[in-house]
């Protein structure tokens, strides 16, 4: 213990004398911690985590193919109600806004 405080006093005495360096080496770890917390943060939350249903796998992504886009794009809401209260196949159906 008594040589981990001899180390902190003289790394502190070091950073003193440069104080350039010490905000450059201050700011690089504080944006490499928060970085870091971020980017654990959106894995933890997108990866990690299970989803917060029953049963995952049979979850299904329902698009709409529009002879104007040549792509798959979301349909609009009257065409999901009209989906949901005709439906035999599915047990529920929920909207989901997705801002792009």
């Amino acid at each position: 213990m008594h040589a981990f405080l001899l180390d902190l006093k003289y790394g502190w005495r070091i950073l003193a004398k440069n104080p350039g360096f010490a905000a450059v080496a201050i700011l690089t770890l504080g944006l490499g911690i928060g970085a870091n917390t971020a980017i654990f943060t959106v894995v933890n939350g997108v990866l990690l985590r299970p989803l917060p249903f029953a049963n995952p796998s049979l979850l299904v992504l329902v698009l709409e193919h529009n002879a104007n886009f040549p792509s798959l794009v979301s349909t609009s809401y009257e065409n999901y109600k009209d989906w949901r209260d005709q439906s035999r196949s599915f047990e529920s159906m929920q909207a989901s806004c997705v801002a792009i």
